[in-house]
C-alpha cells in the first residue's frame, strides 16, 4: 500500500488510471465537485475503486463541511449549514447547539454513505480568530476553545452514527492565520503559550480516528518547516503534547504554501512524521511523480489506518428527520 491518498481527474476511471491505481495500491482516494455529477454515478465511482482496491474499508475521503464547502451541492444534494451556525446558535442555547451540530452531521453521513463515501473532512477545529484570513472564516465552530471542542465532538459522533468517520482539521490550528495556504504559505508568530489555546480543541479530541496537518509556519515551534513538514512539530506538538494518535494525513501537497518538486514535498511529508501524503488535483502526471518517491506504508501508519476505518459504524437515522429537527433548533438562534 502506497502512502498517499490521490485526487480522480473526472466521473469515471480511465483505463490509465485503472492501470496505475491498480499498481500503486493508494492507501485511499478523495473526491471533488468534478468527479460528483449524481448519486447513481458516484455510487458506481466508488464501487469501482473498491472493487480495484480489493478493499471493502477503502477510505474513500470528501469534504462536505456545509456552507461555501461543499463537494455535493444541488440541486443533486440537499444544501447544509455552515458551520458558524452552530456557533451563533451556541451563544443562547448550547445544549440545542451541540445537538444541531451531531444531527446535521449525521444527515451529511447519510448522504455520503448512500454512494460509497466514508469519510468526512470535518469537522475543522481551528478556533476563530479576529483580523485573521476568511479562508477559516464561518467555516469555524466558534471562537472560544471548548466550545469548538464540544461542538466538534459532536460532529464526529454524528458522522458515525450516519455510516462515515471524520478527521479533524487543520492540526495544529490555522485559526490564526493571516493568510490562505492554498496560496501562500502563512506564518504564525503566537508564542507557545499563546498557542495554547489553538491547541485546545484538538487536545479535547486526541481520540478522533483521522486528523489533517496545517501548511502554517509556527516560528514558537520550528522556524524554518511548517507543521505538515516538521518533524519537530509532529512529534512534540501532534504526537506529544496533543496525544493524537490517529491517523495522520497532510493537507493538499499541491498547495502553493509548499515549494519545491512534489515528489520532494510528499518525501518530506512522510519523512516528517505524516503517515499519507494527500494530493487532490487528479492529474495523473503528478500522482506517479508522487508515487515513484514513496516507499510502501509503514506498519504503525497501516495500524492507525486500520484502526481508523474501525470506527465507522451502524447507520441509524433518516435524512428528513434529522435535518427536519436541524432545522429546528437553529431556528432558536
Amino acid at each position: 500500500m502506497l502512502p498517499a491518498i490521490f485526487g480522480l481527474s473526472g466521473e469515471t476511471l480511465s483505463a490509465d488510471e485503472r492501470a496505475f491505481f491498480g499498481d500503486a495500491d493508494p492507501a485511499g482516494y478523495i473526491l471533488f465537485a468534478r468527479n460528483c455529477r449524481d448519486r447513481a454515478q458516484v455510487r458506481a465511482l466508488t464501487d469501482s475503486l473498491r472493487a480495484l482496491s480489493g478493499r471493502d474499508d477503502l477510505p474513500i475521503l470528501i469534504d462536505q463541511e456545509g456552507g461555501r464547502v461543499a463537494r455535493l451541492a444541488p440541486p443533486a444534494w440537499p444544501p447544509f449549514p455552515a458551520a458558524w451556525r452552530f456557533a451563533e446558535l451556541y451563544e443562547v442555547a448550547p445544549i440545542s447547539a451541540i445537538e444541531a451540530a451531531r444531527v446535521n452531521a449525521q444527515a451529511i453521513a447519510l448522504t455520503l454513505d448512500e454512494i460509497g463515501i466514508n469519510v468526512d473532512c470535518l469537522p475543522l477545529l481551528d478556533v476563530r480568530r479576529e483580523g485573521a484570513h476568511d479562508v477559516i472564516g464561518d467555516r469555524a465552530l466558534g471562537g472560544e476553545p471548548m466550545r469548538v471542542a464540544a461542538l466538534g465532538r459532536a460532529v464526529l459522533e454524528g458522522l458515525e452514527a450516519g455510516g462515515c468517520i471524520g478527521v479533524v482539521k487543520h492540526m495544529p490550528g490555522h485559526g490564526r492565520a493571516g493568510a490562505d495556504s492554498h496560496k501562500q504559505l502563512p506564518v504564525v508568530e503566537a508564542s507557545e503559550d499563546g498557542l495554547a489555546d489553538d491547541l485546545a480543541p484538538f487536545l479535547a479530541l486526541r481520540n478522533a480516528p483521522m486528523a489533517m496537518t496545517a501548511h502554517v509556519l509556527y516560528p514558537a515551534w520550528d522556524a524554518e518547516c511548517c507543521a505538515t513538514l516538521s518533524p519537530t512539530i509532529i512529534d512534540k506538538v501532534i504526537r506529544g503534547r496533543i496525544g493524537f494518535d490517529g491517523f495522520l494525513m497532510s493537507d493538499d501537497i499541491a498547495m502553493a504554501a509548499l515549494a519545491g518538486p512534489l515528489a520532494a514535498r510528499a518525501e518530506a511529508a512522510i519523512a516528517a512524521g505524516c503517515d499519507v501524503v494527500l494530493h487532490c488535483s487528479g492529474i495523473l502526471a503528478e500522482s506517479r511523480e508522487i508515487a515513484a518517491a514513496l516507499p510502501a506504508i509503514g506498519d504503525k501508519a497501516r495500524a492507525r489506518l486500520g484502526r481508523a476505518m474501525a470506527r465507522i459504524g451502524t447507520k441509524s437515522g433518516s435524512y428528513e428527520a434529522l435535518a427536519g429537527k436541524r432545522d429546528v433548533l437553529l431556528a432558536q438562534a
